[in-house]
């Protein structure tokens, strides 16, 4: 197959790119410059240039595909709804130009507003209001001839070069000499490592039918004081709770986020799609020592 994927040159993009290039799909990647194209072609794929602004170049990725991943999202959590606002537009484009040809359109969700403490499962709908609209706004295509399906990623979907929110939780810990967690520390975040996300958006591709959801989740849930304690191993500082009403001050924009409790289940993907992860686990790829280099 032919695969247009945006966000292609990103952390877990770069994983999808060199999953499907190894199963011996053809893969286009958006690239927004230069040195994005560069990337693309080393790693085996072509490049097609544009950004999610440009819903031009949407359309002809799309419409020279067999499919297409939609991952890239523009994470501004200074202004969330401008951020959903460009997601929404750009599945809209993706799915008016896939309508009627029954072509795959994969979208990104996320797992953080699924009803937090209840364990989240693939038949769990998400709840109305949500800020982030990836899943409502390509189901709506489901009955317009596209097999579309979204594919939830947990919080911490971890690996070398990450950069996301266990890496921001890292270098709070780092400026403010202490390795915090809110409150008493139990409250759980799902985890999966890039590589073995990247087979699930294969999976999504190549098989699941439209309408469905799949959770790349490898580990339900990993109390986050158990992060705190492997960052403060490794920086040397003191581990120490965080009163949940000073969470703000401390952690930033990312203490919203460490304090969600997000259990969620991988049962319905495993046994549908027979995935299984084999990379190491969160904690063990912490102690690898390469969050901290």
């Amino acid at each position: 197959m032919k695969v247009f994927v945006t966000g292609a040159t990103g952390f877990v993009g770069m994983a999808v790119l060199a999953e499907f290039v190894g199963a011996g799909h053809d893969v286009v990647g958006l690239a927004r410059s230069d040195a994005s194209e560069r990337v693309l072609k080393e790693a085996g794929a072509q490049a097609h240039r544009g950004d999610l602004t440009d819903l031009d170049s949407l359309r002809r990725g799309a419409d020279q595909a067999d499919g297409v991943i939609h991952l890239a999202f523009h994470h501004d959590f200074s202004n969330f709804a401008h951020a959903s606002e460009l997601d929404r537009r750009a599945i809209e484009t993706l799915g008016d130009t896939l309508a009627g040809s029954d072509r795959p359109l994969v979208v990104t969700s996320g797992m953080a507003g699924h009803q937090p403490g209840r364990l989240i499962t693939e038949d769990h709908a998400t709840a109305p209001g949500l800020p982030r609209v990836s899943e409502e706004a390509a189901f709506a295509f489901a009955d317009r001839g596209v097999r579309v399906s979204a594919v939830r990623l947990p919080p911490t979907v971890h690996g070398e070069h990450d950069h996301g929110f266990v890496a921001r939780v890292i270098e709070v810990a780092r400026e403010k000499g202490v390795s915090g967690y809110p409150g008493d520390g139990a409250n759980r975040w799902p985890a999966v490592h890039r590589l073995d996300a990247a087979k699930v958006f294969r999976s999504a591709v190549e098989e699941a039918p439209a309408g469905a959801v799949l959770h790349a989740v490898a580990e339900e849930g990993v109390p986050v004081r158990d992060i705190a304690d492997v960052s403060g191993r490794h920086l040397a500082i003191p581990v120490t709770s965080v009163a949940l009403d000073a969470v703000g001050e401390h952690f930033g924009w990312i203490g919203v986020f460490f304090s969600l409790d997000l259990p969620a289940s991988s049962a319905l993907t495993r046994a549908r799609y027979g995935w299984r992860p084999t990379q190491v686990g969160l904690l063990e790829d912490l102690d690898q020592g390469h969050y901290f280099a």
